[in-house]
């Protein structure tokens, strides 16, 4: 009795360490993911708590108001999503095709680029239509979106389809060419079909599990399987998108979980990487996910805030004339300016003369709109009146 024991405690032993070298959708059971509820529910509760009070907020706003802040929510999801993976999107352009798209007036718009255009219409696809079922389909049609070209980069690649074998492994790697580190391996092409039709079927019928969690579980595991050549990051975080849309129960955003999780860039890769690597109880993911939900939710009230600036001045201002070029930079300086305005960086801006943007910011200046800030020696710098 005594060796069959031991026996059987090598044994958890070995298969332990065999684990260890193994990433999570090779384990047994998989992907059956367990939880503790229990060392869960105080941060659910938080969020749960704050995402009520973020919806109440908004429903007595008014129709302008909250219209303003889905648009500036989701012009940052949108940007921010593509940041992450290196790409820096014109958010001028990603603003305006979304106001275009929601029917949202919206002074200066601007063209937008193709690839612009692509991430914009996957994202309010997920968000605006989060009801519908998500398909193998609907995913190719998102991928299609994202790569018109078909092509990433200068790289041909599958597009709106699985990757398939001819590709080699999916790897997630880093460091120099000949010293790479395999921080994580995607599953085998051949097992695309099935590992999609069965996370497919579980986002669309599962209805059991809290809504905020399974955002929390379906990003985990779409990005584990990691089903396409490229754009696997964005659209698991239109997918988590889709799924909070669900759990607010409207299209409405407020708040930006992919803003958060570009602030929180490393930890992100950090708690991926060791889940991915890890067993099949992904509490420690889902906690992360739970924090960083919240943290995102922190800067809500940042974004409503800045949206009532922008409102009341407009308003204040609406007998005001102005041409395009202040009506541009004005709406510069109410959202994110960075670092001084002067006189030159309003010409490089609005591409015009260093006279004329003097005359443009005396102009404003005589308003009442703009004013010197105080000691600004040889640079005279402007701010905006308070």
């Amino acid at each position: 009795m005594r060796i069959k024991n031991i026996f059987a405690e090598n044994n958890d032993y070995i298969y332990r360490k065999i684990a260890e070298n193994m990433y999570i959708h090779q384990l047994k059971g998989w992907p059956d993911f367990t939880w503790n509820t229990e060392a869960l529910l105080t941060r659910l509760g938080e969020v749960r708590h704050r995402q009520g009070r973020i919806l109440g907020l908004m429903s007595s706003a008014g129709f302008k108001l909250r219209e303003n802040a889905v648009l500036d929510t989701l012009t940052l999801d949108v940007t921010k999503s593509s940041e992450i993976e290196g790409e820096k999107l014109n958010t001028d352009q990603v603003r305006s095709s979304i106001a275009r798209r929601l029917g949202i007036e919206l002074a200066g718009a601007v063209p937008a680029d193709r690839n612009v255009e692509g991430v914009v219409e996957m994202m309010l696809d997920a968000t605006q239509k989060y009801t519908d079922d998500l398909t193998a389909d609907r995913l190719f049609d998102w991928h299609a979106a994202l790569f018109p070209t078909g092509r990433s980069g200068m790289h041909k690649i599958t597009v709106a389809a699985w990757r398939t074998p001819e590709a080699g492994p999916m790897q997630v790697v880093s460091g120099a060419m000949g010293k790479e580190t395999i921080h994580f391996e995607a599953p085998d092409a051949e097992r695309l079909p099935a590992e999609m039709n069965t996370f497919l079927n579980w986002f669309n019928t599962e209805p059991a599990t809290d809504a905020v969690l399974k955002a929390a579980i379906a990003h985990l595991w779409f990005v584990t399987i990691h089903p396409f050549d490229d754009g696997n990051g964005r659209m698991t975080r239109a997918i988590t998108d889709m799924q909070l849309a669900r759990a607010d129960g409207t299209p409405q955003r407020f708040y930006s979980m992919s803003a958060q999780i570009l602030r929180e860039k490393t930890a992100y890769y950090d708690i991926l990487e060791q889940t991915q690597k890890g067993g099949l109880d992904i509490t420690a993911w889902i906690s992360w996910f739970l924090d960083c939900l919240f943290h995102a939710m922190d800067h809500t009230e940042e974004t409503l805030s800045a949206v009532a600036n922008r409102a009341q001045f407009w308003e204040k201002n609406r007998e005001t004339p102005l041409n395009s070029r202040q009506q541009y930079m004005v709406g510069v300086l109410l959202d994110e300016f960075f670092g001084k305005l002067t006189s030159t960086k309003w010409a490089k801006m609005t591409k015009s003369s260093q006279d004329t943007a003097l005359r443009d910011i005396q102009d404003l200046i005589e308003k009442g709109i703009l004013e010197k800030e105080p000691g600004g020696g040889r640079n005279t710098t402007y701010i905006l009146t308070a």
